[in-house]
């Protein structure tokens, strides 16, 4: 299990800073331990935080109108997110729960205004992370839309593994079945099946408690 100080190491955007502005961060920001099914943080409250998963798994959901959930994104290890809301000052849109228990680092927004207002390579890191979040979430709309479960399974699979948003991802993974089937949107079953007729392709292998990813770019174009 990672600490705050070991994620913060590998967090792409940390590596401009010195380690006394590192030790600054770090200690300014809260720590929370969220049980599974817990909010990390919810819509309509004020942002105040740019959150990231120290370690463990949580989703970025809404409710339709009619009271259907939609899963925007799953956020692993090692990942940031809401400095979209942070720059535009206004309630937060989404929830955001854990999938398992998770451990999760609140970075206060005076500490991102101020990363923000003397480090440029912070800066040039929020605008990849943005651009990298906006392609995920067109390729969520189209998957969604357009592909069957087992090319939705894949994508969302590997959404994961974008060494930008989530760094020191490594090839294996994780996840339960049931987390997948939250993620893309299908029951348990027909996550099993889909992972089945991906390992049956050759792009991944189920394990025990998660997967080992033996072709990424298969995964991604898988029912392109």
């Amino acid at each position: 299990m990672l600490t705050l100080g070991e994620m913060l190491q590998a967090s792409l955007w940390s590596r401009s800073l010195s380690p006394e502005q590192l030790r600054r961060v770090e200690s300014e920001i809260i720590t929370r331990q969220i049980p599974a099914g817990g909010f990390v943080c919810r819509k309509g409250e004020p942002v105040e935080h740019w959150v990231g998963v120290i370690d463990g798994l949580v989703k970025m959901t809404n409710l339709s109108a009619d009271g259907k959930p939609t899963t925007f994104t799953g956020l692993p290890t090692g990942g940031w997110f809401g400095e979209g809301s942070l720059f535009k000052e206004e309630p937060r849109r989404y929830d955001v729960v854990a999938l398992r228990n998770s451990h999760v680092a609140y970075m206060p927004k005076s500490t991102f205004n101020r990363l923000l207002d003397t480090s440029i390579e912070f800066n040039r890191f929020l605008l990849v992370q943005l651009n990298e979040r906006l392609g995920q979430f067109i390729a969520m709309v189209e998957y969604d839309r357009l592909l069957e479960p087992d090319a939705r399974v894949a994508r969302s699979l590997a959404a994961m593994f974008n060494p930008h948003l989530y760094p020191g991802i490594g090839p294996q993974l994780q996840i339960s079945q049931e987390e997948i089937g939250y993620l893309a949107g299908l029951s348990r079953q027909r996550a099993n099946q889909a992972l089945k007729a991906l390992e049956k392709a050759g792009l991944l292998r189920v394990e025990y408690g998660g997967i080992t990813v033996l072709d990424l770019d298969g995964l991604r174009n898988f029912g392109a």
